[in-house]
């Protein structure tokens, strides 16, 4: 039964994921391509644990942290340029 249910919230996941892929390309701002960018970092890391509970290893949820944080510095460093024209002060 648990199966199924990772089966239907990866394919939640993986539409999600196309979603803000089409967001991304398509938008008009630059802020509402930076939150589409942070959401598909969300959807991966979602995406990761479930293929970890479904295959029953660990490796997919330290994949994720990882991920988790390399996600979150690239947002705020994007964010950042985009106020201040640079990264580093």
């Amino acid at each position: 039964m648990i199966t199924y249910a990772v089966t239907f919230a990866l394919g939640c996941y993986g539409l999600g994921l196309l979603m803000n892929l089409w967001r991304v390309t398509h938008s008009d701002h630059v802020a509402d391509r930076i939150l589409a960018l942070d959401t598909m970092v969300i959807n991966v890391i979602g995406i990761l644990t479930l293929i970890g509970v479904l295959f029953g290893t660990r490796m997919y949820f330290e994949a994720s942290m990882l991920f988790a944080m390399v996600g979150f510095v690239s947002t705020v460093a994007y964010c950042r340029f985009i106020l201040r024209g640079s990264i580093i002060e």
